[in-house]
């Protein structure tokens, strides 16, 4: 017998992300914090980044967390920390946000695309062999929307090499990978705490984590324009500090991330379920595809990404945007088919999987707090959708 879909749920407006309900949850203990840190005076560096930098590294399984001011200026110290510049490559992903290539770019050094999985959306360990230079300086994988790239084939590659790998888990703190977090799996990982981010300051802020002392030692000097005793200079770094304000609210909030993580799993999964029992259409049957969650991994869903087949992701998103319902597209055109990258030579066809995912994909509500009206709204419209 077949079964009768749920009635109909009625109209509610779901925001893509609503950060207010999360700060309700922590706003006396954010308060008491930032109390106590504008009473010291204390805003750059001292105990507040210190307190959280161990925390995180405990939190991640590593010996060292250096705070940064952001999650693109953790990349570009990290690689600076391993020499990168002029002549040296480093090979990425080409569907990532902008300034996993941009601080490639920025040292002088050249962006090395390789093309993604289908379903991960992240690099394709089976294409990086052949994307190796011989002026190959590093690999930086992309933990995409909040699931690790798949690593251990990665690491292969990099350790027949003799190339460090830098983790770009801007998206990703709190996943993980056969056990082990996103950011821990090799030399070097680097965080964004931009405030959509599962863990979210109150403005910008990254780190970088890792258990080697020589590099870490190196990135606290290059966050101090390379300044290792008072006005002693070993090399030139940047202004990449850590706010302590930021690193008292991270610290509030990081006790909370698993879980939020948990309830985005959960609200990702009963989404899922609501489309099927309202009879939407797979992405094979010409509607729409959800996220993979690859066995030995947990995805911590900083974005809730789906596909749309046909050629009509636009289109879903206007019916969003009718709707109520909040949405966005991550990220409409590839690295290598960007302006600023034209250099490169990189030309349509170059990377098929990258372009597919970023003329197919739209991010939808997934934040912990919400509702079950909410939800019920999202799969239905999804699978309204996927039926015309």
């Amino acid at each position: 017998m077949t079964k009768t879909p749920p009635p109909v749920p009625a109209p509610v407006p779901v925001p893509l992300l609503d950060l207010k309900a999360q700060y309700a949850t922590i706003k006396d203990e954010a308060r008491r914090v930032t109390d106590e840190l504008y009473e010291s005076q204390q805003f750059i560096l001292g105990p507040r980044v210190e307190a959280f930098e161990k925390a995180v590294a405990k939190y991640v399984g590593v010996k060292h967390a250096i705070g940064m001011s952001s999650g693109t200026d953790a990349q570009l110290a990290a690689m600076m920390a391993y020499g990168i510049g002029p002549g040296d490559d480093v090979v990425t992903s080409p569907y990532t946000f902008f300034s996993t290539a941009g601080a490639i770019t920025r040292l002088g050094a050249r962006p090395v695309f390789c093309d993604i999985e289908p379903d991960t959306f992240n690099l394709d360990p089976w294409r990086l062999a052949k994307a190796i230079t011989k002026k190959t300086k590093a690999i930086q994988p992309v933990h995409l929307y909040g699931q690790c790239a798949d690593m251990e084939p990665i690491l292969d590659v990099a350790g027949r090499k003799g190339i460090p790998v830098i983790e770009d888990a801007c998206q990703s703190l709190g996943a993980t990978y056969e056990g082990l977090k996103a950011g821990a799996v090799g030399e070097v990982g680097c965080y964004s705490f931009f405030p959509s981010k599962n863990l979210g300051g109150f403005g910008d802020g990254g780190m970088v984590v890792t258990s080697d002392d020589k590099l870490a030692a190196a990135l606290r000097a290059l966050r101090m324009h390379g300044e290792t005793q008072r006005y002693h200079h070993k090399l030139v770094g940047g202004n990449f500090r850590l706010d302590a304000l930021q690193a008292a609210i991270l610290h509030v909030k990081l006790p909370y991330l698993d879980g939020w993580a948990k309830a985005r799993r959960k609200n990702a999964r009963e989404i899922q379920k609501l489309f099927t029992k309202f009879r939407g259409k797979g992405y094979d049957d010409g509607g729409i595809a959800f996220p993979h969650e690859t066995p030995g991994r947990s995805h911590v869903y900083n974005q809730f990404v789906v596909r749309v087949a046909r050629g009509r992701r636009d289109a879903l998103k206007e019916k969003f945007a009718e709707r109520k319902i909040g949405c966005a597209i991550y990220y409409p055109i590839p690295l290598h088919l960007q302006e600023c990258f034209a250099y490169l030579g990189g030309k349509a066809g170059d990377f098929p999987e990258a372009e597919k995912a970023a003329k197919e994909t739209l991010a939808v509500p997934v934040f912990p707090e919400l509702t079950d009206a909410q939800k019920a709204f999202v799969a239905f419209t999804l699978a309204e959708f996927s039926n015309t």
